[in-house]
Formats: structure tokens, sequence, C-alpha cells
């Protein structure tokens, strides 16, 4: 058999770095809109930050909020705001809800230290606060590292107080770690087991006041400089809502300013382009929705997470808006399941299978499956959203690429995309891949975050 010295390349997946692709009017495009990114996340640190920066970017583009009886014409722009931690938006297109919705939804929560009910204790003369992870998180990453602490305190009044220590030039928090010297023991425990979860504990300070319990001074100064900032006592730490999060701001990294660092791209690398791409895509025909939950990296439970009714209630209101049947919008809907994926990393080649990872610089990540082992707990897409994914992006001239979460049996993770296919949505995942995923700094290559706004703007004009 002979082949036609023209069709070669045709025949072969041609699986290469993306910026062989790129114009260079893409390049500038490609960094201002990474630059953006870069600002929203370093403000954007909890799901509540995440929200109300999302919230100020979508007001200035004219959403306002949705009530009950709103008239919801083409070309209306809308959002939910659910509790300060979920935030559902829409622009209303021209056809009739009953057609479907296309919808990009990712999750706004990201792993970290969650205070505990009652967090503040003294021991030899030092003030600690006491944690209970959030999410699937490396504990050893944690130590040793530069914290902020930020939330709200809830007074029995209602009266909300937002909190925010170790921001900027402030002062920051830290987990001690056992110096080289005296580790030869701690040396031979498994990294699993190195740092117990109960001795994640935040050291916050070490001046006594000269009056009180000698056996409290320290932890009584710094209840006293917490009230005289924010009127709160220790009780009032019972109803808050404070997560620690590394302190270091969102950089570039690399000499050729290709990459980006920080804490929480999974996944506000992609809620960002949600977002932005809804205000950013026109008028489309269907109505376009844009999903940023929270819970997810706790299995989407409660009421702020994607199990929960919000977003049905939510599209319940849109459907008895035009007279549409939900089930009917349901089933003819689209849901890009916008979430990151790992990224092929060399320092760690067995962990892999190369020829099924996602690769920096080569875009926005289709994942088919997520799950573990065999498939457990995934939402597999059939292969007619895998066609459909692949005709849209390239349409719209998005660079893509597939990619699975790692070599098969040692792991796995999960999505929101399971909860939105069961209630009978095609729902793909894809997003951005990332090295050093779950940890305090992690890395994303600013083509792969451009490409995954521009598949994004793909989807709600689709």
């Amino acid at each position: 058999m002979s082949i036609n010295h023209g069709t070669h390349e045709v025949l072969i997946s041609n699986l290469r770095n993306g910026y062989y692709q790129m114009t260079d009017s893409e390049y500038e495009a490609m960094y201002n809109y990474c630059e953006k990114y870069k600002v929203f996340l370093n403000n954007s640190r909890t799901e509540r930050a995440c929200v109300v920066n999302g919230l100020t970017l979508a007001q200035s583009a004219g959403f306002e909020q949705y009530q009950a009886g709103m008239k919801l014409s083409a070309g209306k722009k809308i959002y939910v705001n659910n509790r300060g931690k979920f935030l559902m938006l829409a622009k209303i297109g021209t056809r009739p809800l009953s057609d479907g919705v296309n919808i990009v939804a990712s999750h706004i929560d990201s792993p970290r230290l969650d205070l505990k009910p009652y967090p503040l204790y003294e021991e030899a003369d030092m003030a600690y606060f006491k944690t209970h992870y959030y999410g699937m998180v490396r504990k050893y990453q944690w130590v040793a590292t530069p914290l902020m602490l930020q939330g709200v305190v809830v007074l029995k009044d209602g009266t909300v107080v937002d909190i925010t220590l170790g921001e900027d030039n402030e002062a920051k928090f830290v987990i001690t770690d056992l110096l080289p010297h005296l580790s030869r023991e701690h040396d031979q425990l498994p990294l699993s087991e190195a740092h117990p979860a109960e001795s994640m504990n935040i050291l916050i300070g070490s001046r006594p006041v000269n009056i009180g319990d000698n056996n409290s001074r320290v932890k009584l100064h710094i209840m006293s400089l917490l009230n005289t900032k924010y009127g709160i006592t220790e009780e009032d730490l019972t109803s808050a809502e404070i997560e620690a999060v590394p302190a270091y701001p969102v950089t570039d990294v690399g000499i050729d300013l290709s990459l980006i660092g920080g804490y929480g791209h999974d996944d506000k690398v992609c809620g960002y382009a949600a977002l932005q791409g809804l205000i950013d895509c026109g008028d489309p025909e269907k109505t376009s929705i844009c999903i940023l939950t929270d819970k997810e990296e706790v299995l989407n439970n409660g009421v702020t997470g994607m199990r929960g009714a919000a977003f049905d209630h939510f599209m319940q209101d849109l459907c008895e808006a035009q007279g549409s049947s939900l089930r009917k919008c349901y089933q003819n809907s689209f849901c890009l399941s916008a979430d990151v994926t790992s990224a092929y990393d060399p320092n760690f080649a067995d962990s892999f299978d190369i020829r099924n990872s996602a690769h920096i610089n080569r875009g926005i990540a289709i994942c088919k499956y997520t799950g573990v082992k065999g498939k457990e707990s995934a939402s597999d897409a059939c292969a007619e959203l895998i066609a459909y994914a692949r005709r849209i992006f390239e349409q719209n001239n998005v660079i893509w690429q597939m990619g699975e979460m790692g070599r098969i049996d040692l792991g796995g993770g999960g999505t929101i995309s399971l909860e939105m296919a069961n209630r009978n949505i095609d729902t793909l995942d894809a997003g951005v891949p990332v090295l050093s995923m779950h940890s305090p700094f992690e890395t994303v290559a600013k083509l792969d975050c451009y490409m995954t706004y521009k598949a994004c703007m793909a989807v709600y004009n689709s």
C-alpha cells in the first residue's frame, strides 16, 4: 500500500507545543488575559473572596441580580449569589430554554486548612490555632510555609465580620517543622504520617500580657488583639469560617515568563475562564450559563455544592419565566465541566502514561473520564460528545489535547461532571493541566489558561 505524501500529516496525530500554532496577535491577547487572571487569583484565595470579585466583574459588565418574576428577554444578563459561596450567572439567548442551554461549570473552593471551632490555645508560651484540613492535601507541603488567615466571623446577632490577617506586608503565620539535626526518627516515617493532622497547628504569637492566669497570658494577649481589631471574643470563633491559605503572591514562573505560579489554580483558573468567557461571548443563541460552585473538593455536598438543589431551583425559575420544561431543557443542554487535570511531570514520570497524559502548552485538556481504578465514580463522556467538542474547538481556533489523570490504579479524582450528568445533561470534562496540583504553589502554562478561556467562549456561542 502506498501513502500519499500530501496526506500523511492528516493520518497521524501531530501533538505538539501550542506555541507553534499561535499568531503574533494571539500572543498579545494571551498575555493580557493572563495578567488579568493573575490579579483575580491573587485577590481570590477563598471561595467567598472569589464570589465577591466575580460579582464585581459581572456587575461591571451589566449583570444584575435575578428577582422572581423578572422578565427574561434575549440579551438579559442575570446572576444569583447562593450564600456568598456559589455564583450562578446567565445570558439569556434568542432561542427558548426548551432547546437547552450551554453551561460552563467550575468550582472555586481549593484545598486549605480550616480553623477548628475552638482553635485558640497556648502551650510553652506560644499561641496556636488548631486546624482541620479541607480536601486532598499532602500535609508536609503546608509546614514551614507562610500563611495568611481569611474568612468571616458571624456574631450571635447575625453581624458578619470579615477577617483578613497576613495580607500584603502584614505579619504572616506558620506551621513549624522539625529541624534536621533532630529528625533521624522522624525521617523514617512515610510522608503521609510525618505530619499528623492534629499537629498542623499554626503559630500565631508568643508575647504575654502581665495579667490573668499564668498559663494563658499569651492566649489572652492574642484574643485581646483580635477583640481590638474585630470586636470578637473566643466564643465568637465557634460561628466562624476562617481559612489558612498560602500568603505568597501569584507570580510568573520561568525566565521566559510562560508560566504562572500561585495558590488556588485548582480550580479558579477554569472558574475565571468560565466567568470572563461569559462576559466576553457576545449575544448567544442558546442561553449561556456560568456556574462557580463550592464544595467540589469534598465531593460536592451541601447547600453550596453541586449536589445541592440551588442550581435546579435557578434553572426552574428560568424555565418557568419562559414557560419551558426543565426536563426538556436539561436533556437538550451541554455542560463543559471546566476543571483542571494533572500535567505530565518528567520528575515523576512513573506516575503517568506519557502517551495519554495532558502536557503543558498543548492547550485545554479534554478528559473523557475521571474517577479511580476501573472508572469508578466517573462520568464517562460518550464519543459523540468528544467529537462535538473537537468540532467547536477547532472551528474557534482553540488548541486542545486529550489527557488522563495519571497511571491506572495509582489514584484518581473527580469533578462536578457526575453531578451534572446525573441531571441528564450531556457533560464533558476539560480544563487546564496543572503541575504540583493541590500544593500551596501550583503551576500552569499561560497558553493553556488562554485556550481554556477561548474554549469557554466557544461553548457559550455554540
